[in-house]
């Protein structure tokens, strides 16, 4: 059994660690709810464009003109990949490798000899996956440090011209959607080529669009896709903080527990100690 000394050491040691989990929680509370108004702002304005572009469904799917909707054969695939830079934050960045692995099993099994890279944003990810092995395209550490729309625009631009350069046929998007800081689900969804969903009962009318709606849906189709990808950016910054958030409130609690417990301990020992001390003044004093 601990002595007294370690009991008293180990009781300073994880007070000293409620202490840091506390604060980190607080900070990450304060950043949280930044985030989510930051998030609140975009999504009417996402909602709005993606209704806009789904009205034009039929041409997006039709015109030879709208090479951003293009399909064929896939030979290379790129995932761009969200995670953050730091820990501490539950199971937040390996969920997202877990996703990375579940698409090299799958497209791998579809087509062995497709190329497979990974655009990382984030370093945990960057570092999970040069370990294991994955093929990394390019690294950016920066983006998710401060979500910033010109930083967020520079990288779709960049992504949508390797699209468009044919340096790859396909380009995924992986990151964890924020849903309430307990709850981050990941996701998965197609960059490129766009793949618009119809708007059911709406504007069934025949418009008249000016210039056309080649040259309309050309230009919105790039600032969506800068959109989507500062929608994620934002998305997962919020959801980095929601998850250490509660990380720390469940490190926070054990403390609690375990500081608890130590204690109870302490005093167990302590009693002991007194007890047999007793017994040898008492045994001492018979003895004489």
């Amino acid at each position: 059994m601990a002595n007294l000394k370690e009991i008293r050491g180990r009781i300073a040691s994880v007070t000293s660690t409620r202490q840091i989990t506390s604060a980190m929680k607080m900070v990450a509370a304060a950043k949280l709810r930044k985030a989510q108004s930051f998030v609140a702002q975009i999504v009417p304005y996402k909602n709005k464009m993606q209704e806009i572009l789904s009205v034009l469904n039929e041409t997006l799917a039709d015109s030879p003109d709208i090479v951003f909707t293009k399909k064929g054969e896939v030979k290379t695939m790129l995932v761009i990949a969200i995670s953050s830079n730091k820990g501490l934050c539950g199971g937040f960045n390996s969920n997202i490798f877990k996703q990375c692995n579940l698409i090299r099993e799958r497209v791998t099994a579809e087509n062995p000899h497709l190329d497979l890279q990974f655009y990382t944003i984030g370093k945990k990810i960057s570092e999970q996956l040069s370990k294991s092995g994955f093929k990394v395209y390019k690294s950016d550490i920066e983006a998710i440090d401060k979500v910033d729309y010109q930083k967020s625009e520079a990288i779709a631009q960049e992504v949508t011209d390797l699209f468009l350069e044919k340096k790859f046929d396909c380009i995924k998007l992986v990151h964890n959607e924020f849903v309430n800081p307990a709850v981050q689900n990941v996701g998965e969804e197609e960059f490129l080529p766009l793949n618009f969903k119809p708007q059911k009962n709406k504007f069934k009318n025949d418009y008249i669009f000016e210039p056309d709606k080649e040259t309309i849906i050309n230009n919105l189709i790039p600032q969506w896709l800068k959109t989507i990808l500062f929608s994620a950016l934002a998305e997962s910054f919020a959801g980095e903080q929601g998850a250490r958030m509660t990380a720390m409130n469940k490190a926070t609690d054990n403390a609690t527990e375990l500081i608890k417990d130590l204690n109870l301990q302490y005093n167990k020992v302590r009693q002991a100690s007194i007890t047999n001390e007793i017994i040898e003044i008492v045994s001492g004093a018979n003895a004489h």
